[in-house]
């Protein structure tokens, strides 16, 4: 795909061989004449000679016959049209192995799924429990759009919900992001699929196939910066041997990010491949096409995604404030950000998170600042560097200011929680609040261990991610040098050139890494965007001949010549490390397919068993928000809350649910269940009796802390009420607790109590 050049630039090669070939000619007529001028001065000379005289005529003739112009022009088709087949069969081959990747790492993952849950062998029920972390709550909707007599009466149900939250009437589609159910359900109907594959597996099979988008997309990425598919592969490697730390797709399937971030996966390489200098227009048009559609796309099937084309859009800023890139280029990527963001607005229901979003405010003041520093690109080195600042001032302000008034005339409720968890993360502020509290205690909004870095190093990526990182941003300093002293970026780059940082989705790449690895090193989520990534920078580095061209020219290399030492470094490094983790990781990557794990959960499937047989099917429960989840797909209940983390009011609602584990009284809560209109609350033992190293981020602890019920002394925090804790004191069976609860089942696991509708003052 890479290779693939303009037949312009061919053309215009075989204009000036022909312009060449007619300048040859007069050189070689003096030479004729000169040598006829001897032959008349030595006359005396022998046959022999005159015949070998006669036989370098008859050569030189020959070869002006050979450089005429009908000769040339016929010589540069011919070799023009082998030079086109040969790039043709290398990208047929090299798209060939990039789908190949792909899909032999989906049999894989779904290999190991069934390994792993034994998916294969259990019944539908046991099945839905596998969806940890409350992710099942996507697939119950999946389950109701199935249900429905009609596509569009089960997308009606979803947009006026009121059988999810009790007392409550949502639009589950807007805040859930269920148009990956909507669009799987629509395919599953409209092939007519019900007859060949059981729903579950074509929802599943509809995830493992977007992993086959994400390794492919990553491959070619990978192939077009560095001109070799070698690359794509050792890339699909290390994504495979760092799996744990590249994607999530084996913990929780029907997760947001599993389905959103290939898409990104997408867009960034359609993204490289229009940023590229040496692609046609039609290439070129491709590439802009592809990156509309998976923007638009990847923004709408995930809540968090202008967020991350927030950070994207940051190294776009750059490099165009730069100079780095064609202002006909930004100009096109920003009209592909703006109409992706006002079409996802139109079909999220006017949400209006998306138009206080940064990613919108930064388009708004980059446009606005471009339109007013019109002449900011040209002058000496002091007055550009005067001009950047400003433009960063100007940005950056006009783009603030853009988003309070947006949360001004449009009240956004997770604008200010925001910021209130960023002042508390960074230490700036300090709060008892609970919501804020449990956030913080999320793995994924915590700092990465060391354990990330050492399984990085171990795979060898980390290392050699360094040294490529290093080379890259080096000679990417040097062009922004140059190009604020005024020099011109070269646009037809050689071999020879050595000049890595001129090759503006290069510099992206670097800007991405630096920008998403600082961003992984204060939380850990991010690594889900970082580190698929590092594996590809890192395989592209490694196989490019212009990174190591680029040392050698800084080295000044000449024993050996730098060029034919550069090809053979970047085969040769490669091939050593892909030889070494064959060697090392293929025997573990069998073993995880050959290690048959158990997973069973027999306390949840008693539970939901006496759900689904002696609850009332208009009942509504109670409990953690991942537990809920499990409840709501299982047995279709209503329940008080949801395990969603990006809606305050929803984690509003589950601090209340919690306030079984405090140090509350029956009264007060009885009063909280019967506010949201609980007919059974679920006591889960691990959280009742939750014992951890971490004891600031238990749940009972945060309640604690919340409610006041804490004493410091002498640096230690001791709980401290009246009342004891709720969770242990209802399983007493005295008064008050038994006067508002009934206990109707329970187990090793889960305890169900029954919220009294008429108060039995029992003594």
């Amino acid at each position: 795909m890479a290779e693939l050049r303009c037949r312009k630039t061919e053309i215009q090669e075989g204009d000036a061989d022909r312009e060449g070939s007619r300048a040859e000619p007069e050189p070689r007529a003096e030479e004729m004449n000169e040598a006829a001028t001897v032959s008349g001065r030595e006359g005396g000379e022998d046959l022999q000679r005159r015949s070998d005289g006669g036989e370098e005529e008859a050569a030189e003739q020959k070869q002006e016959e050979s450089n005429k112009p009908g000769a040339s022009v016929k010589t540069s088709r011919r070799s023009s049209t082998s030079g086109f087949l040969q790039r043709l069969v290398k990208v047929f081959f090299g798209c060939l192995a990039a789908v190949a990747c792909g899909v032999l790492y989906a049999v894989y993952l779904s290999t190991y799924h069934d390994r792993k849950f034994w998916f294969s062998t259990r019944q539908e029920l046991e099945r839905e429990i596998t969806f940890q972390a409350g992710s099942g709550l996507y697939y119950y909707y999946y389950k109701q759009l199935l249900a429905a007599p009609s596509f569009e009466r089960g997308f009606y149900e979803l947009i006026i919900d009121n059988r999810t939250v009790s007392g409550q009437t949502i639009n589950a589609v807007e805040r859930l992001s269920l148009y990956p159910e909507l669009i799987t359900s629509f395919v599953y109907r409209v092939t007519g699929s019900q007859d060949i594959v059981e729903p579950i597996y074509f929802y599943v099979g509809a995830v493992f196939g977007l992993q086959v988008v994400y390794v492919t997309a990553l491959f070619v990425c990978s192939w077009v910066m560095s001109g070799t598919w070698v690359a794509g592969m050792l890339a699909v490697a290390w994504y495979v041997i760092n799996r744990p730390d590249t994607t999530k797709v084996d913990q929780a399937i029907p997760l947001r990010d599993n389905w959103a971030l290939p898409y990104f996966s997408c867009q960034v390489a359609a993204l490289t491949g229009f940023l590229s200098n040496n692609i046609c227009s039609a290439t070129e048009m491709f590439c802009y096409l592809t990156m509309s559609a998976t923007t638009f796309t990847f923004l709408l099937v995930w809540e968090h995604s202008h967020y991350v084309l927030f950070i994207q859009g940051l190294c776009l800023f750059l490099l165009d404030s730069f100079d780095l890139v064609p202002s006909r280029k930004m100009a096109d990527i920003h009209k592909v950000y703006l109409s992706s963001l006002f079409l996802a607005y139109l079909f999220q229901f006017q949400n209006p998170t998306l138009l206080s979003s940064p990613l919108l405010s930064l388009l708004i003041g980059s446009v606005l600042a471009r339109y007013f520093q019109q002449k900011m690109k040209v002058g000496p080195l002091v007055a550009r560097v005067m001009k950047l600042f400003l433009h960063f001032h100007l940005v950056f302000t006009t783009g603030i200011t853009f988003s309070y008034l947006v949360k001004k005339l449009v009240p956004v409720s997770e604008g200010d929680f925001v910021l209130k968890f960023l002042e508390v993360k960074f230490g700036l502020n300090t709060t008892t609040d609970f919501v804020t509290n449990l956030l913080l205690c999320q793995e994924t909004l915590q700092s990465p261990g060391q354990d990330l870095f050492l399984r990085l190093t171990q795979a060898s990526v980390l290392p050699f991610y360094f040294l490529v990182l290093t080379v890259c941003l080096l000679s990417t300093l040097q062009t922004i040098y140059r190009r604020l002293s005024g020099q011109p970026m070269k646009t037809d780059l050689q071999l020879e050139d050595g000049r890595i940082g001129e090759q503006p989705e290069v510099i992206y790449h670097v800007f991405h890494t630096l920008l998403f690895g600082g961003l992984t090193l204060l939380f850990d989520g991010m690594k889900y965007l970082w580190t698929p990534y590092v594996c590809m920078f890192t395989a592209f580095g490694v196989c490019s001949p212009d990174l190591w061209m680029t040392v050698f020219k800084w080295l000044k290399l000449r024993s050996i010549h730098p060029v034919v030492l550069s090809l053979i470094l970047s085969t040769a490094v490669p091939t050593i490390i892909g030889f070494s983790l064959w060697r090392e990781y293929c025997p573990r990557v069998l073993a995880d397919l050959s290690d048959l794990q158990e997973f069973y959960d027999p306390d949840t499937v008693e539970l939901i068993s006496w759900i689904r047989s002696q609850a009332p099917v208009a009942a509504v429960f109670a409990g953690s928000p991942q537990l809920l989840g499990t409840v709501k797909l299982c047995s279709g209940s209503a329940v008080t809350s949801l395990p969603l983390y990006s809606d305050i009011n929803l984690l509003r609602r589950s601090e209340d649910t919690y306030q079984v584990y405090a140090m509350r009284s029956a009264e007060d809560i009885y009063k909280i269940l019967t506010s949201q209109k609980t007919n059974y609350v679920i006591i889960e033992e691990s959280i009742c009796t939750e014992l951890s190293l971490n004891k600031g981020c238990r749940i009972k602890d945060l309640l604690d802390i919340s409610n006041g019920h804490v004493v410091y002394d002498k640096g230690e925090i001791y709980s401290f009420s009246k009342h004891g804790r709720f969770c242990h004191e209802i399983k007493m069976n005295y008064s008050p607790y038994t006067n508002y609860f009934t206990r109707v089942f329970w187990n090793r696991s889960y305890h169900v109590y029954k919220v009294n509708s008429v108060i039995s003052f029992q003594y």
